[in-house]
């Protein structure tokens, strides 16, 4: 056996890693702290009967789930990607202290304390967006959780990958050494417990508006400031404010009609939200007017310290017209200072200036979907004899009705309508020019004017309107000219088939697919509508036999790019239709629209229209 001397040894180290994803939005942070609280918590309970392992104390459990959850916040404002969140521990014991010889060396064989040390790590894919707020951050421009991170942290940093950003910090605990208790009144046991830097009573409260309050308003007006939809304003206020300023927190919104509906509850515990939803939706507010907080009975299931809890309530009021309620409780008195309430107050006058704000946007878009939809028919009719099909994509972000428009209609006994067209622009104006022909060509169709007929009075209402504009307008009116592919089914009972007549003037020619495949033009290529009044139209007539299609598609299929090359290049669209033989009407729609997006690596720049009509072969039975 060999001897060995006593002598000082790096220290042991046993690592455990966990790892959990989340999606990026209001509930990231919730469950960033559930997986942290829940992990440590087993963790402890586990090192318990593990000896000589270093407890995980409630306090760095606390700690942990604090900052992780301002990071991932953090994350989902400023980042926008999906998050992953990475826990690490870090068991291990700090080297022996003896050096030497004498009494003190003897002891240097024998390990240091024991210690636990949690690495926690926030990744967004956004590595490009720099991380806002930190303490030395030259931007001036505000972040969350940062300073706290610096506060309380042992370590912390940021590192920048290809596909990543990491946010890290490391919290560790030494065997035998204990931090001061923290000040102020206990928090809950699932709350987010932190000294000092969270406001505990009023006295510290107002110590961390002074400091911090600049800060944090600015912040959340950033925060606000973007938001159209008034539920996901109420959830980051909400989030915002607990548990900076209170353990709990509920947002009422006024409904039109008078009375208020409970737009967001929050809490530190969150299994206390669903009941504590349920106490204050028994008990709507009234007549909260006040400035400086109306007081609030304390509800049943919020939870409170043996002392009790109290809540305070502020309007929400913006443009002179209450916007809701905001209602903050926490455990114990709830006294707050003049600087306290100032803060609140401001805080309430942003949120109700973004609820108004988001209660306007989603007015004004709800009109303008109202009125784009009625530009469009809400279906195509149905065509004895014929399956029809039409695949719309307008461009406009956010718009259902572009410069393409469409219409099936019936005719009278037998006969059907049909209509594809494109106005120039993209402008709301030239929404309303769809509108305005659509109907006008059913008005037309319905007083017994033909193909031709038709063309030529929409073309003359164009000519005379754009001459109107440039005269009222001056230099800086624009004409509009519009490019129409309009035609005629007649359907016969006692024949298969349809007799089609149709026109197209300054659109893409329809394309006639035979059941051999052979594909021709439909239709000569004439002149836009709107350009010269006294330009005549004619049209062509050809039988659509049972099992053969008409293809009518928009300049957006046509002119779809490649680099130099266009779809419609040496008869690009042609061959499109020709892949598709055999296809119903509603799949070739489908092939020809996923042919127009995959033709080029980019994004479609222009409206997207595609209108399919086929001939259906009688079913055996009907010709005997």
């Amino acid at each position: 056996m060999t001897s060995l001397s006593p002598r000082t040894t790096a220290p042991q180290r046993t690592e455990t890693v966990s790892r959990t994803g989340l999606p990026a939005n209001q509930l990231a942070a919730a469950g960033a702290r559930r997986f942290v609280r829940t992990l440590l918590t087993e963790r402890a309970a586990a090192r318990d009967a593990a000896p000589g392992a270093a407890a995980i104390s409630q306090e760095l459990i606390d700690q942990a789930v604090l900052l992780v959850s301002e990071l991932v916040t953090n994350a989902v404002m400023y980042a926008g990607t999906d998050i992953d969140v990475t826990c690490r521990l870090e068991y291990g014991r700090k080297p022996a202290q003896g050096r030497g010889h004498g009494p003190a060396a003897r002891g240097a064989g024998r390990p240091g304390p024991a210690t636990v040390a949690v690495v926690l790590e926030v990744s967004d894919r956004h590595p490009s967006r720099v991380v806002r707020g930190g303490v030395d951050a030259r931007s001036g421009e505000p972040g969350y959780g940062l300073q706290l991170v610096s506060a309380l942290a042992e370590s912390w940093g940021v590192t920048y990958r290809k596909a990543t950003k990491t946010v890290w910090f490391r919290l560790e605990a030494t065997e035998g050494e204990k931090e001061a208790a923290p000040a102020g009144p206990a928090r809950h046991p699932h709350g987010a417990a932190t000294p000092v830097r969270v406001p505990q009573g009023h006295g510290d409260a107002a110590e961390w508006v002074d400091r911090g309050g600049p800060s944090f308003l600015a912040e959340t007006s950033e925060l606000l400031a973007g938001q159209l939809d008034q539920d996901m304003v109420t959830a980051l206020a909400a989030q915002l404010l607990v548990p900076r300023l209170a353990d709990w927190c509920a947002i009422w919104l006024s409904v039109e009609g008078g009375g208020m509906a409970l737009s967001r509850v929050w809490h530190v515990d969150e299994r206390r939200i669903g009941p504590l939803r349920s106490d204050l939706e028994r008990d709507p507010p009234t007549d909260i007017a006040g400035t400086g907080g109306t007081p609030w009975p304390w509800p049943e299931r919020a939870g409170a310290s043996p002392s009790g809890g109290s809540a305070l309530a502020f309007p929400l009021v913006a443009r002179g017209e209450l916007q809701g309620v905001l209602l903050l409780g926490r455990a114990g008195k709830l006294t707050m200072t003049d600087t306290v309430v100032r803060m609140v107050e401001d805080v309430a006058r942003r949120v109700a200036q973004a609820v108004h704000t988001a209660r306007q946007y989603t007015r004004q878009t709800t009109i303008s979907l109202a009125l784009q939809r009625r530009q469009l028919p809400a279906s195509l009719a149905s065509i004895p004899g014929v399956a029809t099909a039409i695949v719309y994509e307008p461009h406009g972000e956010g718009q259902t009705v572009g410069g393409d428009f469409y219409d099936v209609f019936p005719m009278g006994e037998r006969r059907w309508c049909f209509l594809l067209g494109d106005v120039q622009g993209k402008d709301p104006e030239a929404m309303s020019v769809t509108g305005l022909a659509r109907h006008l060509v059913r008005l037309l169709a319905r007083e017994g004017h033909g193909v031709e007929s038709v063309l030529a009075r929409l073309n003359l209402a164009m000519a005379e309107e754009s001459a109107e504009a440039v005269e009222l307008g001056g230099e800086q009116a624009t004409s509009r000219f519009l490019s129409l592919l309009y035609g005629e089914l007649a359907v016969d009972p006692t024949a298969p088939g349809a007799r089609c007549t149709v026109a197209s003037a300054g659109h893409p020619p329809p394309l006639h697919m035979f059941t051999d495949g052979i594909v021709e033009p439909a239709s000569d290529p004439q002149m836009l509508l709107g350009i010269d009044e006294g330009t005549e139209y004619h049209a062509s007539t050809f039988l659509l036999a049972p099992g053969e299609t008409l293809l009518c598609v928009t300049d957006g299929v046509t002119e779809r790019r490649c680099g130099n090359w266009q779809l419609d290049d040496n008869d690009g669209l042609v061959e499109v239709l020709r892949d598709g033989l055999g296809l119903g009407a509603k799949a070739l729609a489908e092939h020809v629209r996923r042919a127009a997006h995959d033709f080029g690596t980019g994004p479609v720049e222009d409206d997207l229209s595609v209108l399919v009509l086929q001939a259906v072969p009688p079913k055996p039975d009907l010709m005997r």
